[in-house]
């Protein structure tokens, strides 16, 4: 067919289900971005008002390996990050790393919701804790019994450690200073690593 080979058919098509309470802000937000999107990781990004979703396609070759990093944007988006979060996204070296609390917690609605209240802390103090102990920024979906982590693959694992050890019950003082040893071996680790460089 003539002209076919100016633009490439898309490779792999990715969909991220939106609950329809977030579609109108995720679409905002998305509208927004998209552009950068197009230039940075050479996929576009579309709103699928009937269902609900957010298609994501390659529009290069070079952008099927992004489907999925543009994929992890949508989705930060659903767990509640603001834009300036997202788009951290576009680094090669920042993850989202998703923890499902309420599955852990087998979906016991007010275990989830207080566990959720614990991760969050008193006026929200125990999720700043974190993301000033690990470098990385927190976002918790209370609806979904989801806790979204942004950051680099170190910090984020690190965060969603301190997480995990607040699902199981453990103190948040002893979290803190979990993490802060972590924290303290990983400086030391890549500042060795920089040494040798």
């Amino acid at each position: 067919m003539p002209g076919s080979e100016l633009r490439p058919q898309p490779q792999a098509r990715a969909y991220e289900p939106v609950p329809p309470e977030e579609l109108g802000r995720v679409k905002e937000v998305i509208g927004g971005i998209s552009k950068q999107v197009r230039e940075r990781l050479g996929v576009s990004i579309s709103v699928d008002e009937q269902n609900s979703a957010v298609i994501v396609e390659p529009l290069t070759p070079q952008g099927s390996a992004n489907v999925l990093k543009a994929k992890d944007i949508v989705r930060a988006l659903v767990i509640g990050f603001q834009q300036s979060d997202v788009t951290e996204l576009f680094d090669d070296d920042v993850i989202l790393v998703v923890v499902d609390v309420a599955s852990a917690l087998e979906d016991k609605e007010n275990h989830v919701r207080r566990v959720l209240g614990r991760i969050i802390g008193e006026s929200g103090r125990a999720k700043r804790a974190i993301e000033e102990i690990a470098g990385v920024k927190i976002a918790v979906n209370d609806g979904r019994g989801l806790v979204g982590i942004i950051g680099d693959y170190e910090r984020a694992m690190i965060a969603r450690h301190g997480i995990e050890m607040l699902v199981e019950g453990k103190m948040h003082g002893t979290v803190y200073r979990r993490l802060e040893a972590m924290m303290r071996e990983l400086k030391r680790r890549e500042s060795t690593e920089l040494w040798y460089k």
